[in-house]
């Protein structure tokens, strides 16, 4: 997962390697909050790639404006996992 999002975020060197798996680690510990579930970000898909959008504003220090702007796909996940809760 850090390898895609350097490559996301552009970023060559492994300087910034610690604070990206601390960005990582706290994006997903705020999207199991949101979701009520812990979430498996190894397979692509919506969580994925809510995570990697969490950790895109993180690290260019724009977190108060990613719920408002993922709130749709943030709902959609919610949704999500609640119809998997009653399949289950």
């Amino acid at each position: 997962m850090i390898n895609e999002l350097k490559e996301r975020l552009r970023i060559l060197d492994n300087d910034e390697d610690r604070l990206l798996e601390n960005i990582i680690l706290q994006g997903e510990e705020e999207l199991n909050a949101l979701t009520g579930v812990e979430l498996d970000y190894e397979k692509k898909g919506p969580a994925r790639s809510l995570l990697l959008e969490y950790c895109r504003y993180a690290y260019n220090n724009a977190l108060e404006y990613f719920e408002s702007n993922f709130s749709k796909e943030i709902i959609r996940l919610q949704l999500s996992v609640a119809v998997n809760k009653n399949d289950e």
